[in-house]
């Protein structure tokens, strides 16, 4: 009760104070205002016997310049007053203070604006020359012609603000000695409340900002330390509960984020409440576009929509798979889960992609690899058993039929000796078993010495080898696997180029544009091309995409009757990537092919 009472006798004195405060700045403003009108009243007056004896002169302000300057200052030694003469469109003509030749235009001046409205207009303003503020009040000559001439009358308020100093002067005592014994009196109360209060409300601005290790420093035992003391223990468990949720969180994102399968949470009314980083790529779709959106507004297929409506309506798990062809065609495995809270209400649908795409091509390709295998195997076992059962059944009695058999069956055998090899060696190229071993090659020996393994080869086919190689390149690679690409290459030429063809090598760096017309030694390249040209019978456009796939044959029979196993340019294409190179290759029917490999000088 005390403490009310305390309270009440300090708003009282404040209200006393601002009471008298108030009185005071009436009683001031009133002394000016009266001041004010008297001082303008007399200028006016002035102003008016000035008019009425006066000779007011019209022409161009050259020839007024001199006439209303003298009049001006002959009235000022009269009145005391600065004098102004202003013609009708603001251009001063005549001042007593200053050359009117230099002033600026008065016509957007308050007290001139005021004077075309309505006869006579005043302002206020300090003026910088006399550190002191000034009474403007102007008149117009002739009375309701907007275009008038005006005379103006300046008057220093010196007397008035000196006397308003001293007024505010003794308000400003009275004031000061009457809230000084406010404040001795209201010094304890208002330390001892606003002061926990303003901390409390600090404190608790900051936890509201999730600033969670702001305290209240509590210094008593009354009502206000038990608030502090509350907040306190409130921040203590906001700061455990949102270091958890936090933890939570950054852990959910991270597992989110980092999911190979993509998530999709939609509430009951349908709208995306979650959306990770899988399934934006899958979908095409930030979470930005559509979180807090109807699943709906998403510009996907029809099949999609339609099953996130099913299990929305069904509320049970659902399993599909459908093909995507946005952003890119994918086949995709849908797994559609319900979701229900603690009380077991529905509380929408969690949809599971899978993108399965390269699972079911690996599936495929292996179909494909071992129904190829085994037709290639089956091929010269066929060939081997059948010529072997022949030669049992009397056949081998005829020295030259036996002969003949016996022949077939070597070279079957040989052919089934290449194609286990091709396929073992390609086994391990594309289980990344092959150890490389990088080494500086020099290319012009290397490909001399490539060249001189395969010329025996090419004699007997009458095809000419040739070979261009810049001196001083340098590549790091695996000698015996870049000599078994260049010969598998070359051998693949020879095959298929008719007698007295082609086959020519080309082995240059590659060039960035901004390198063309430089000197061979201030060329620093970062990559080596490998061009191997022929004249054979060429592979169609059809074919191109194809080529480097195993067993794909473009003339099957062609093939077998030359020797090759289907697997030779799939190992070249494996063995070239390993060395982190790219192969490319233009064909066309009747003209030839050219094979260009393109690899780094230096592996990393």
């Amino acid at each position: 009760m005390n403490s009310y009472r305390v309270r009440l006798t300090v708003i009282m004195v404040v209200m006393v104070g601002f009471s008298v405060l108030a009185a005071g700045i009436f009683m001031g403003k009133t002394f000016k205002d009266n001041h004010l009108n008297a001082l303008e009243d007399n200028l006016v007056r002035e102003m008016k016997i000035i008019l009425d004896r006066m000779d007011w002169k019209h022409g161009k302000p050259e020839e007024l310049y001199g006439y209303y300057t003298q009049e001006a200052l002959r009235l000022k030694e009269i009145t005391e007053s600065r004098i102004t003469f202003i013609s009708g469109d603001g251009t001063v003509v005549g001042d007593s203070d200053h050359d009117p030749k230099m002033m600026d235009n008065h016509a957007n001046r308050i007290e001139v604006e005021e004077a075309k409205a309505g006869g006579v207009g005043k302002a206020i303003r300090h003026s910088d020359t006399l550190d002191a503020n000034l009474l403007y009040v102007a008149m117009q000559v002739d009375p309701g012609n907007p275009d008038s001439d005006m005379i103006r009358m300046a008057l220093s308020l010196q007397d008035v603000d000196a006397s308003m100093q001293r007024i505010w002067t003794a308000l400003f005592i009275g004031l000061l000695i009457l809230f000084a014994v406010a404040a001795l009196i209201s010094y304890r109360i208002a330390r001892g409340l606003t002061r926990p209060l303003e901390q409390i409300t600090r404190v608790a601005k900051r936890i509201k900002s999730m600033d969670y290790r702001a305290r209240v420093t509590v210094k008593s035992n009354d009502e206000i330390g038990e608030l502090g003391l509350a907040i306190n223990a409130m921040a203590d468990g906001l700061q455990v509960q949102m270091a958890r949720i936090h933890q939570n969180e950054s852990q959910l994102a991270s597992v989110l984020d980092n999911m190979i399968n993509g998530i999709v949470m939609i509430d009951r009314a349908g709208r995306v409440v979650l959306l990770n980083r899988r399934a934006e790529e899958v979908l095409g779709f930030s979470a930005r576009e559509l979180a807090g959106r109807h699943y709906t507004e998403a510009k996907q297929q029809y099949e999609l929509s339609q099953i996130i409506q099913d299990g929305l309506e069904r509320r049970e798990h659902l399993r599909e798979e459908i093909t995507f062809y946005f952003p890119e065609e994918r086949l995709l495995d849908l797994n559609l889960v319900p979701i229900f809270d603690g009380n077991e209400e529905f509380g929408g649908v969690l949809l599971v992609l899978q993108d399965v795409s390269a699972i079911k091509r690996l599936e495929r390709m292996r179909s494909e690899f071992v129904a190829n295998v085994s037709h290639e195997l089956k091929t010269p076992i066929a060939a081997v058993k059948g010529f072997a059962e022949t030669l049992l059944g009397g056949a081998v009695n005829d020295p030259e039929t036996a002969r003949s058999f016996l022949q077939i069956i070597f070279d079957e055998s040989d052919r089934l000796n290449r194609l286990i090899g091709d396929i073992l060696e390609l086994s391990k190229i594309e289980s990344r078993r092959v150890p490389l071993m990088f080494s500086p090659i020099e290319l012009e020996p290397f490909m001399s010495k490539t060249v001189e393994l395969m010329e025996s080869e090419a004699v007997r086919k009458d095809i000419g080898i040739t070979m261009k190689v810049e001196p001083g390149l340098y590549v790091e690679a695996d000698e015996d696997r870049l000599r078994q690409i260049v010969m598998n290459l070359l051998s693949n030429g020879i095959n298929y180029t008719p007698e007295g063809g082609v086959v020519s090598i080309l082995v240059e760096p590659v060039l960035l544009p901004w390198m063309e017309g430089m000197n061979e030694e201030d060329v620093d390249y970062e990559h080596i091309r490998i061009m191997i040209t022929d004249t054979g019978i060429g592979i169609p456009k059809k074919d191109l995409p194809r080529v480097f796939e195993r067993f794909y044959r473009v003339d099957k029979a062609r093939s077998r009757s030359s020797g090759g196993t289907g697997l030779g340019l799939s190992i070249v294409k494996h063995l070239v990537e390993l060395h982190r190179g790219s192969i490319e290759l233009d064909s066309n029917v009747g003209i030839g092919s050219t094979f260009t490999i393109e690899l780094p000088v230096l592996q990393q």
